[in-house]
């Protein structure tokens, strides 16, 4: 139960973060088109902290930028390391269930010998099910992950893509106007 409920936990949060991600990416797109920042999505609150300080130089806009930018890293990445967690407990939970199904079935031997294989039945078949609800958890968990980690890695390089260009062209108008 605790695998399936891990299993279930996994999926919530996989769709909140798809959902989540796709409507960011969404802003950002709508974003990168207009030419006024909107406080509304990640890369507005960057391009406003460029329009607060334009009058500062390269180096300090740079971190400016960056410090911005994390800023919103944790809003983007937030609960997708709970998603990949879940995807390498979920086998270890199979493994532990493996474990506990041949402890079974070895006290069982114990007890009653090897002349009757349905007092063994009963630990072996709780050591392959446990194994087999681990992977079935673990497997799609981490098609999930690499989904949704995929989603925030494209928010953040274009975040960091605007980022770097707006530095380039602030630096390039700080040079025109010091020749």
């Amino acid at each position: 139960y605790v695998i399936i409920g891990l299993g279930i936990i996994a999926l919530l949060l996989s769709v909140e973060r798809f959902a989540t991600l796709t409507i960011i990416a969404g802003k950002v797109k709508s974003q990168i088109k207009s030419s006024i920042p909107t406080a509304g999505n990640p890369l507005g609150r960057v391009l406003q902290i460029y329009d607060e300080n334009k009058d500062v130089d390269p180096e300090t806009l740079a971190l400016k930028l960056d410090e911005a930018i994390l800023k919103e890293q944790p809003a983007i990445n937030a609960r997708i390391a709970f998603i990949k967690i879940i995807s390498m407990v979920a086998p270890l939970l199979g493994l532990l269930g493996t474990v506990i199904g041949m402890i079974v079935t070895f006290q069982a031997i114990t007890l009653f010998g090897t002349g009757d294989p349905k007092t063994m039945a009963n630990g072996i078949s709780q050591a392959l099910m446990t194994t087999v609800m681990g992977l079935c958890v673990a497997i799609p968990t981490v098609l999930l992950h690499s989904i949704v980690q995929s989603r925030s890695n494209v928010i953040l390089h274009i975040l960091n893509e605007q980022s770097a260009g707006l530095i380039a062209q602030h630096a390039e108008e700080a040079e025109a106007a010091g020749r």
